[in-house]
């Protein structure tokens, strides 16, 4: 026994040195650097921690959070090092030592995401302790005021017990309320004010950016308008109209929750994270598709949630179901990657809800069949533009275009082929790899026609180049993903402001103004990149992570139903890291982050599956 403790000392000694020497690189510190030492006890002392808390598990238990932590590990160490490792080797010139110095750095990696992941997926399986502290039992009242409180205090609590949607809508909705009267009639940049000129008729339809959205915004806007009789005023009714969508969204995932016997003060801590997290407030009067696709999204799968819960399938109503068809619907029409990731969800979805199918078929086929009416012979009736063929390649011609940069050697068939379609002249001075719209513009400044005559021509180039030079493939897709799951890139995130320059007849005029609100704003949306911790939440590669995270802790709890949960962002994850024109665009998976308390308590939520062959109650 003392030799095999001795033994297991030693490796986890030498796992330690490894996660030193990766922190150390990772942090851009000297080798000398006290702190080495310090992380090296630490890391030790914590490995050894995770190592015992496993040994009170038995076998089977033990090997399925051990499997499952060792592949969400290597997949974490991957997306770290993909954009980092560079920084690692960028000293040396030994192919030996790099490739020595990459492998060190990443079994450091690994030995300490696998042993935090440990012991959090033993946390997540140790159902008892967790259900005491976040979830009710479901033999009492899931919502008993603690006794010997204050009076008061006792009052809100009850009004908070019997109305906590309203609750929560009106909390969040009150938080928002300064950034609405400050950003009045709303945030508007030029993507708004495209679909603002399709409202008003300045311009033909484009479903560019949605045509139903843009109806939508038109819609409201002409009620306001028959209203008020003001452009402002009437603008500042959408802007209403989406906040209020999204606090109602927020309100059916808190109150989901709450069927679910979560306990009030998480729901309340859950509230203050959509209330008072300052991106949540400009998004919400931002005129973005973004902002009530990511409010369709949270009741797409909170709706989802209620399907697949004995508790609340059961009492599931004629609204419930209503909500689950709107929302799907909208998912397919608010964004065109919300079309694709719905078509990736469907079979799952049909094989998943088979037996019940004579409730949920009709719901998730008509959402297809409305979608599919609604974005082909209706917008052909309408004659509204779809977007150019060079709109969703934007990752192949920044591949293509990366091979070009990099002067790697071509055919002239291959040369001919490209120079037929855009000048070359100008295009390393063009070229962005974090954004492929300067190249996209290019394209269609030359001949797009030619590329949509000759796709197939233009596929096998794509794998023709990818194949001989698979690096710079690989190099480029990292350079135009990377924000979505790297988890310590900086970006900007919800600092537009105001209306960008127009002839429309509409401009920012803030209700409240003043130094004091500019630069209390200013610090709210720029604590998110100087605060530890707190700054996590404001980064798309870290609620990515966490989706991850939440998959794996369906296995280890045997809980894979909740894959369903999951399904739906992970295909529209899918959808952005095939197609994205930009790195670090927040919003354009502002749905994760919306969703981001969705996932963590999915993952510990104590779930109970229907009964086999029993149906949602209509």
């Amino acid at each position: 026994m003392k030799t095999m403790s001795l033994t297991r000392l030693i490796f986890k000694a030498a796992q330690s040195f490894f996660t030193v020497w990766a922190l150390m690189k990772a942090g851009r510190m000297e080798p000398g650097n006290i702190l080495t030492g310090i992380l090296f006890v630490f890391s030790l002392l914590f490995f050894c921690y995770a190592d015992n808390k496993l040994t009170v598990y038995d076998y089977i238990q033990k090997r399925r959070i051990s499997h499952t932590a060792l592949i969400v590990a290597i997949i974490f160490s991957i997306l770290y090092m993909a954009v980092d490792y560079p920084f690692y080797i960028e000293t040396l010139t030994s192919s030996l030592f790099r490739g020595s110095i990459l492998l060190f750095v990443f079994l450091g990696f690994t030995a300490l995401f696998y042993h935090v992941l440990a012991c959090l997926y033993a946390l997540a399986t140790d159902k008892v302790p967790l259900e005491r502290a976040l979830f009710t039992s479901p033999c009492l009242s899931a919502w008993n005021a603690p006794s010997n409180i204050p009076k008061t205090a006792f009052r809100l609590f009850f009004f908070y017990k019997k109305r906590t949607g309203l609750c929560t809508f009106l909390l969040c909705l009150l938080c928002w309320i300064p950034y609405f009267l400050y950003q009045y009639p709303g945030i508007m940049t030029p993507d708004s004010l495209n679909q603002f000129e399709q409202a008003l008729g300045v311009i033909p339809y484009s479903n560019h950016h949605p045509w139903v959205h843009t109806l939508l915004i038109k819609l409201i806007y002409t009620i306001g308008l028959q209203i008020t009789g003001s452009m402002l005023v009437a603008l500042s009714f959408y802007t209403l109209f989406q906040m209020c969508l999204l606090s109602g969204s927020i309100c059916y995932f808190i109150n989901t929750l709450k069927i679910c016997r979560v306990r009030p003060a998480v729901c309340f801590l859950i509230t203050l994270f959509y209330a008072l997290v300052p991106y949540h407030a400009v998004y919400s009067v931002t005129i973005w598709k973004d902002i009530p696709f990511a409010a369709f999204v949270l009741l797409f799968c909170c709706a989802l949630l209620r399907l697949i819960n004995k508790e609340t399938a059961t009492a599931l109503s004629v609204k419930d179901i209503c909500i689950l068809g709107i929302s799907g619907l909208a998912m397919c029409l608010f964004r065109s990657n919300g079309w694709y990731a719905f078509l990736l969800c469907l079979p799952f979805l049909l094989v998943y809800f088979r037996k019940n199918f004579r409730t949920l078929y009709p719901v998730f086929l008509g959402i297809f069949a409305a979608a599919l009416i609604i974005k082909y012979p209706v917008m052909n009736a309408f004659q509204v533009t779809q977007p150019d063929l060079v709109e969703s390649l934007s990752i192949p011609i920044q591949q293509v275009t990366a091979v070009i940069c990099n002067d790697r050697a071509l055919t002239e068939e291959e040369l001919d082929l490209i120079e037929q379609v855009v000048d070359l002249t100008y295009i390393k001075k063009l070229y962005d790899f974090h954004y492929a719209d300067n190249i996209k513009e290019l394209v269609r400044a030359g001949n797009q026609n030619y590329l949509e005559e000759h796709k197939k021509d233009f596929l096998k180039l794509w794998v023709r180049l990818g194949l001989r030079y698979p690096g710079d493939y690989l190099t480029a897709y990292i350079n135009q993903t990377y924000g979505y799951w790297y988890p310590d890139s900086f970006y900007p995130v919800a600092d537009a402001e105001g209306v960008s320059a127009t002839s429309l007849g509409v401009s920012h005029t803030p209700l409240i103004r003043g130094p004091l609100v500019v630069k209390t704003k200013e610090i709210a949306v720029k604590l998110g990149g100087m605060l530890p911790l707190y700054g996590i939440i404001w980064s798309m590669g870290a609620v990515c992570w966490v989706l991850f995270f939440s998959i794996g802790a369906a296995f280890i709890r045997q809980e894979r139903q909740k894959l369903i949960l999951y399904l739906p962002s992970l295909s529209l994850l899918f959808t952005v890291l095939i197609a994205t024109p930009v790195a670090t665009e927040f919003r354009y998976v502002y749905f994760m982050v919306v969703s981001l308390p969705f996932y963590l308590m999915t993952a510990l939520l104590p779930l109970t599956a229907p009964a086999a062959g029993s149906s949602p109650k209509d």
